[in-house]
């Protein structure tokens, strides 16, 4: 392989390690693969974290000693965050959102790649010092979250059902009492977590917390470590949460089927 020039080797280095955050890459075998001395990476590397910490997106993080190491910590700066909050408030503040039922619509706002790829990052980076090994969830509408969530911590993802695949082979199954009174269940496959893990839960709606609590008794069939819990969305009503401790990017306060009037403010990220 022919010697990069210093501009080509950054925009690789840069690509390198934006696609495995969370993993220390070896400089040795870093500066075999692109043909350069560890002392012109390590300068390198300077200059991308430099950038980063200036765009707000994050920062690299170096070990010392004879191997040597970097990884790449996905962030956001506190400012970029609350006007991605403000953004995702005002487009959901709308009154025509509301559905029959007293439910609202958020489903185009959660299919956005963009608004999936900064919450993914701020819960990762809420979490980053959590140990988590897992991504957990509940199908259906929180699976894209949870995919952006585990992308950026660079763990599994696995998703807890409503009911039970005979393909998935033996699974625990519980009950629980929904945030709309009813009985559901949901199950996992035995095979999905092992023992002694730690999971963080991803959610995109939290009212009385039951979903979110009904996860937590289900990782602890599994012996598994809840180490957080992370909604999009969650409302003020109830105030006592079947849960007590989450984290929530925006938090719904009012919506008045009559009036049509809905009101949304910035949840507890900054809390």
């Amino acid at each position: 392989m022919s010697k990069m020039r210093r501009s080509e080797r950054i925009v690789r280095l840069t690509q390198i390690l934006l696609e495995q955050p969370h993993r220390v890459l070896s400089l040795t075998e870093m500066a075999d693969k692109l043909s350069s001395a560890k002392s012109s990476l390590s300068e390198d590397l300077a200059i991308i974290r430099d950038v980063m910490e200036a765009e707000g997106l994050g920062t690299l993080e170096t070990q010392a000693g004879a191997a040597g190491g970097v990884r790449y910590v996905p962030g956001l700066r506190d400012d970029l965050a609350e006007q991605f909050l403000q953004d995702v408030v005002q487009v959901l503040s709308t009154g025509d959102r509301i559905l029959p039922g007293g439910f609202l619509y958020m489903s185009d706002v959660l299919g956005r790649p963009d608004v999936l790829d900064t919450a993914g990052k701020m819960f990762a980076s809420r979490y980053r010092d959590s140990g988590a090994e897992y991504v957990v969830t509940v199908e259906t509408k929180g699976i894209p979250l949870a995919v952006a969530t585990a992308k950026y911590l660079n763990v599994p993802m696995v998703v807890v059902r409503r009911d039970h695949k005979v393909t998935e082979g033996s699974a625990v199954s519980i009950n629980y009492v929904s945030g709309s009174r009813r009985i559901q269940t949901m199950s996992l496959s035995r095979r999905s977590l092992p023992e002694k893990t730690k999971v963080l839960i991803i959610d995109d709606f939290m009212k009385a917390g039951g979903t979110a609590k009904a996860l937590a008794d289900l990782m602890r069939e599994f012996q598994v470590d809840v180490v957080g819990v992370g909604v999009f969305m969650s409302t003020v009503d109830p105030e006592d949460k079947m849960i007590e401790q989450y984290v929530s990017l925006a938090t719904l306060t009012e919506m008045n089927e009559a009036t049509r009037q809905v009101t949304i403010q910035p949840g507890t990220y900054f809390a």
